[in-house]
């Protein structure tokens, strides 16, 4: 279960930060990097998803805020799993040497991840390598859909050593100003 709950947390994080690329409003108006524009919206809000393999008794909760960074050459993400039992750092940013999307992740687990995301007209879809991961898990990939309601549906897939299906998850993501990220 630790280890499952651990991948969970993973994939949670990857989603929301892939989820929110091509949606609503501007949200902040400071200078920002060309290719990260289509995450404008985002900026300065907060998102709340629970898995949709949550329990009532026991309800498996991420909470992201999105924020600019580094003046505005990159996007900065933080999220806590449950209140702060677990919790990530990322950061994404244009890669000008590989002309891609790109991110890095840090975790209160002791593993990192780097991935690359592509935008498509409604999907976001990422693939992270996972290096130090007690787990086993090796790979996420990910796709993320924006629904008619605005919410935002993520399915990941994880990917073992050896390039086996080790689980997924699915999350449900809504804009939440009044959550709160928590670091234990």
């Amino acid at each position: 279960m630790k280890t499952s709950l651990r991948s969970l947390r993973l994939a949670a994080f990857l989603a929301s930060l892939l989820c929110f690329a091509t949606a609503g409003q501007a949200g902040e108006t400071n200078t920002l990097d060309e290719h990260l524009e289509s995450f404008r919206p985002f900026l300065g809000k907060t998102w709340r998803g629970e898995f949709k393999e949550s329990k009532p008794d026991k309800p498996v909760v991420d909470v992201s805020r999105w924020e600019r960074a580094l003046n505005g050459k990159a996007i900065r993400v933080l999220h806590s799993v449950n209140d702060g039992a677990y919790g990530g750092e990322s950061l994404m940013f244009w890669d000008s040497e590989q002309q891609k999307l790109r991110y890095y992740y840090f975790t209160t687990a002791g593993f990192h991840t780097s991935g690359v995301i592509t935008v498509t007209e409604k999907k976001i879809i990422a693939t992270e390598k996972v290096t130090g991961s007690a787990n086993g898990i090796s790979e996420v990939r990910s796709t993320t859909e924006i629904q008619a309601d605005g919410t935002l549906s993520t399915k990941a897939e994880y990917l073992d050593k050896d390039g086996k299906k080790a689980g997924g998850r699915e999350v449900v993501y809504k804009e939440d100003q009044k959550a709160e990220v928590r670091f234990k």
